[in-house]
């Protein structure tokens, strides 16, 4: 944290946060999926997250879906394409408050390559201070992609495929711990 331009730097608490995604298998049902191993950061003016910068990555090896064989096939190039794409990103261009607690993060949203801007939606649990002085943050933030837009067009049912749903819903509960002044 710089003191003299009165930027706090928040770090994601990995430990107590989770990054999940859903998307219609046979268009009859849901699957669901996280990462288990990303980091997010976000700069705020003081502790004001009204005009936040966030960045966020996860690591495209550490899906899982409950099942190998699935998981694996989503790290080959019909999905993913871990190998030459190994994460997937965000970084927020404006934070826009809807109301006390609520915002709308617009942003660039990059997976397999390519960039798009998207928006989602975050809610502001709380700001706390635990037990051992820390001050934490904790969010959740919700959103969706249209995986064709990202070139993940393997099983669209619209395309005759095997029946997956274009749409991918995503769900981030992520705990934010306030850096201390050096």
């Amino acid at each position: 944290m710089n003191t003299t331009s009165n930027k706090t730097t928040w770090v994601m608490d990995t430990i107590h946060s989770d990054i999940q995604f859903r998307i219609k298998h046979l268009l009859i049902s849901t699957v669901t999926g996280q990462f288990n191993q990303f980091e997010g950061t976000i700069e705020t003016e003081a502790d004001d997250f009204d005009t936040s910068k966030a960045h966020f990555s996860a690591d495209i090896n550490s899906i899982s879906t409950n099942n190998e064989q699935r998981d694996a096939h989503l790290k080959n190039d019909d999905f993913f394409d871990a190998a030459n794409f190994p994460k997937l990103s965000f970084e927020t261009e404006k934070t826009e408050k809807v109301d006390e607690n609520n915002y709308k993060i617009h942003g660039i949203f990059t997976l397999r390559g390519v960039s798009k801007k998207i928006i989602l939606d975050a809610e502001l649990g709380g700001i706390v201070q635990d037990p051992w002085g820390n001050t934490r943050a904790g969010f959740s933030v919700n959103g969706k992609i249209s995986r064709k837009d990202f070139g993940v067009s393997f099983g669209l049912a619209d395309a005759g495929g095997v029946g997956l749903g274009d749409e991918v819903k995503m769900m981030v509960n992520a705990q934010f711990v306030k850096q201390k002044v050096a």
